[in-house]
């Protein structure tokens, strides 16, 4: 039984049989096709045929009226011959005046049961207009269904025009007969050609399947044998013995590097272990002084300063830049997340300019203690995505490390902050004055707790954690950021995708 089912999953039993189905499916189709439309069509055909020998019937009598010398009777039987029509013509009493058959006159007096002087039901029409009326009727003495015509010529007389329907289902018969005998020999063919056909095609790809298997296995003697044939079997021959031959180079180096890379990973996993550790304990250190400010912010809440205005107002700035360290502080503890890691920002569209009004404001009392000029464009709304809270703390550590590293140049000290927008994206650049970068430091200033002025004290130098968190809520938005050196200062830069 597991034999039997083996054999039909094979390509080749397979192919054999879908080729059939789909041949069977075919002449199935166009059995369904020809009995549904070859009736239809022959209906239509002949409709039409009895209407055009109406308008020919009725121009012979419309000449006859005219004075024209015409064998009316002749006409007559030359198309009833032609078309294979039984006609019968009558005067406006119903008396006839031609036919082609008794029978039809005994038809067409039956029909007087169940029609109104000879005009059809509307559940027998198929076509009717002005004064034609065409109908399927049945003759029940004979056991034939005909198509029957009714008209009133121009003269006033009754035209009646009848075919047999019956051929059609005897071409119908013969067609799908005939469907039948074409289907079984073309599933034959299909059976005799599909059976060569996948044969020729599943040898090459059991003896691939049969290679395959032993390189599962780490066995890499077996070679395909390249036959002169220029086809995407062979090619795919070739490419298993490139594969087979490659693989086996690398996993024999992989063997002798073995040790060497597991000495690496060993390394690896200890400076990640101190690295995690290091962040730990810096972020511990920073939690003491932000609970002094906190504790500090409340005394100036509680009337500590005497003049009430002032004292609320640098109170509230205080305690609100405490409770952003508090949460920077969290936020140290998930840089590894942010570098490493998936993070969800909390995006939405927010003016870019407004925010860096908010933070030149908050750092307006260190621009004037150093006596730097500012200078913000443009100053007119820019909306970006992005999440604010983060995206203010790229602006403060750009700001705050130019402040820090601003020195005159040609009489000023100055800082210029640029927005500019270019198709889908906002690029913000905050340039200050002063001594340039050295160019070994410009990529490892982006490192975490890298200062490049180590003998900084700890008022001046910060943590060294800043640019390392930039760079890591720039990756998250994979959008461009840097720093570059100018000839009489440096220019950080960062990029924000612009509101649609």
């Amino acid at each position: 039984m597991e034999k039997l089912r083996n054999k039909f999953r094979s390509v080749r039993v397979r192919l054999f049989f879908s080729l059939c189905v789909v041949v069977i499916a075919i002449v199935l189709f166009l059995i369904i096709l020809n009995n549904v439309i070859l009736e239809t069509f022959y209906l239509y055909s002949k409709t039409k045929n009895v209407m055009q020998e109406y308008d020919r019937i009725n121009y012979l009598y419309n000449q006859i009226e005219l004075g024209v010398q015409i064998d009316i009777e002749a006409e007559l039987n030359k198309i009833a011959a032609k078309n294979e029509f039984d006609i019968v013509i009558e005067n406006q009493q119903f008396f006839t005046l031609y036919t082609t058959d008794s029978n039809f006159s005994s038809l067409l007096e039956k029909l007087d049961t169940y029609t109104n002087n000879r005009n059809f039901n509307n559940n027998h029409i198929i076509y009717s207009k002005d004064n034609v009326k065409i109908a399927e009727v049945e003759d029940e003495l004979q056991g034939v269904n005909y198509i029957l015509l009714n008209a009133t010529l121009d003269n006033g007389y009754q035209l009646y025009i009848r075919i047999q329907t019956e051929s059609i289902r005897e071409s119908v018969q013969v067609s799908n007969n005939l469907l039948i005998l074409i289907g079984m020999v073309s599933v034959a063919i299909a059976g005799i050609l599909a059976s060569y056909i996948s044969k020729k095609f599943t040898e090459p790809i059991l003896e691939l399947n049969e290679i395959a298997k032993s390189m599962a296995k780490l066995d890499f003697r077996k070679k395909y044998q390249i036959k002169d044939t220029n086809d995407e079997i062979n090619d795919l021959g070739k490419s298993i013995n490139s594969m087979s031959q490659k693989l086996e180079t690398t996993i024999q180096q992989l063997r002798n590097n073995n040790i060497e890379l597991e000495k690496d990973i060993e390394e690896k996993s200890k400076i990640d272990e101190m690295r995690k550790q290091f962040i730990s304990d810096v972020s511990h250190e920073l939690k003491t002084p932000i609970a002094l400010i906190q504790g500090y912010a409340e005394g100036l809440l509680e009337n500590v300063n005497e003049d009430e205005e002032s004292r609320n107002f640098y109170a509230q700035v205080i305690l609100d830049e405490s409770n952003k360290m508090d949460k920077l502080v969290k936020q140290l503890l998930e840089l590894m997340k942010l570098e490493y890691g998936k993070r969800e920002l909390n995006n939405e569209t927010f003016d870019i300019i407004e925010l860096i009004k908010e933070v030149i404001r908050k750092c307006n009392v260190m621009l004037k203690e150093k006596n730097i000029e500012i200078e913000l464009e443009p100053l007119e709304p820019v909306y970006v995505v992005a999440d604010d809270f983060y995206i203010e703390q790229v602006v403060t550590n750009y700001i705050t490390n130019a402040i820090k590293h601003a020195e005159e140049k040609q009489g000023k000290k100055l800082i210029r902050i640029q927005v500019e927008t270019k198709q889908d994206k906002v690029r913000v650049t905050v340039f200050n004055t002063g001594e340039k970068i050295a160019e070994e430091d410009l990529e490892r200033i982006w490192k975490r707790f890298y200062k490049v002025d180590t003998s900084r004290n700890r008022d001046d130098g910060g943590t060294g954690i800043g640019l390392a968190l930039v760079k890591a809520i720039m990756n998250n938005y994979g959008n461009d950021f840097g720093v570059r050196n100018h000839e009489e200062g440096v220019e950080f830069y960062f990029e924000l995708d612009a509101q649609k």
